[in-house]
C-alpha cells in the first residue's frame, strides 16, 4: 500500500482468520490491513466478534486458522509497544490503587526486571494525566471516579506506556459528550503523530464523525471503508440485521450496548492452537 510516493507500513495484518471460544466460532474468514497512523472504529452488534478481534491483535487469543501479524511479527512479539484497554466492566474497581498509580502501571513494561520507576517515569505519568485532564484527581482511588473519568485514566495509562498501537474496547460508549470529545481529541492526536488506534464502539455517530475509517463486523468483516459508512443504511443492514438501534440525543447506539461479544466467563477457553481443550 502507498500514500502518494510514500510506502505505508501496516501495524496490523489479518489474513483469512477464524477464531472462537470452546467450540463456538466468534470470527470467520477475517482479512484486515491497518496501516500505521490509522484511526479505526470497529462497529457491529453484540456477539459480533469486536472484542475478539482486539484480543487476537493483542495476542490474548490465538486464531484457529489464518495469520495475524502485529508490526510484522506474531502477536505478543512487540507487547511493550501495544496498549490494550478492555471494557470498563472487566476491571476490579474496588482495588485499592490511586489514579496516578494506575497510570504509572503503563510504565512498568518499559522498566525491565528489578528496576523501580524513576524521574522520567514520573514525568511521563504526569504528562499523560495532564493530557486527559486528570492531574487534579491523581491521588483519588480509582473506584471513586465516574465512568468517564475512569476511561480517561485508562487512556492515560496506555499513553504513558508510549505504545505504537492502541487497542481500545468501548472507550467512548456511555460517557458524557464532553468526555467523549476530549478522548477523541487525544486519540486523533495519537494517530496524527503516527501511532495506530483501533477502537470498538456502539456509538455510530461518533464512529462517523470522529474516526478516519470504519470496519463493520458481524462474525466476519461485512464492510470496511471511510467513516461515513457507519451511518450507511445498507452497511447497517448487513452488520446489525434484526438488532434494534436506538437514538440518544444525536447519538446512535445499540439497545444492548453493555453486553460482551464472548460467551460467559465459565464457558470461555483460550486456545493455544486449535479447538480442542
Amino acid at each position: 500500500m502507498t500514500d502518494g510516493d510514500r510506502p505505508l507500513v501496516s501495524d496490523v495484518v489479518l489474513r483469512e482468520v477464524d477464531a472462537g471460544y470452546g467450540e463456538t466460532l466468534a470470527l470467520e474468514n477475517v482479512t484486515l490491513d491497518v496501516p500505521r497512523g490509522s484511526l479505526v472504529a470497529v462497529v457491529g452488534p453484540n456477539g459480533a466478534g469486536k472484542s475478539t478481534l482486539l484480543k487476537l491483535i493483542a495476542g490474548l487469543l490465538k486464531p484457529w486458522r489464518g495469520e495475524v501479524l502485529v508490526m510484522g511479527d506474531a502477536p505478543g512479539e512487540h507487547a511493550r509497544r501495544v496498549a490494550y484497554v478492555p471494557q470498563a466492566e472487566m476491571v476490579d474497581w474496588a482495588f485499592p490503587v490511586t489514579v496516578a498509580q494506575v497510570v504509572m502501571m503503563g510504565r512498568y513494561p518499559l522498566l525491565g526486571p528489578w528496576r523501580r520507576p524513576g524521574s522520567q517515569d514520573a514525568a511521563e505519568t504526569d504528562r499523560a494525566l495532564e493530557r486527559v485532564g486528570m492531574q487534579d484527581l491523581r491521588d483519588r482511588q480509582i473506584g471513586a471516579l465516574s465512568g468517564g473519568q475512569r476511561r480517561r485514566v485508562f487512556l492515560a495509562r496506555a499513553m504513558a506506556s508510549q505504545a505504537q498501537l492502541f487497542l481500545l474496547d468501548e472507550p467512548v460508549t456511555a460517557i458524557d459528550p464532553a468526555t467523549q470529545d476530549d478522548i477523541m481529541d487525544v486519540l486523533g492526536d495519537e494517530a496524527a503523530a503516527g501511532r495506530t488506534v483501533i477502537a470498538t464502539t456502539h456509538d455510530l455517530a461518533c464512529a462517523a464523525d470522529c474516526f478516519q475509517r470504519v470496519v463493520a463486523v458481524n462474525r466476519t468483516i461485512v464492510a470496511d471503508g471511510p467513516s461515513s459508512i457507519a451511518l450507511d443504511a445498507a452497511v447497517l443492514a448487513r452488520a446489525y440485521g434484526g438488532h434494534l438501534l436506538r437514538l440518544e440525543g444525536d447519538r446512535v447506539l445499540l439497545d444492548d450496548a453493555h453486553h460482551h461479544d464472548e460467551p460467559p466467563a465459565h464457558e470461555r477457553h483460550f486456545h493455544e492452537g486449535g479447538r480442542g481443550s
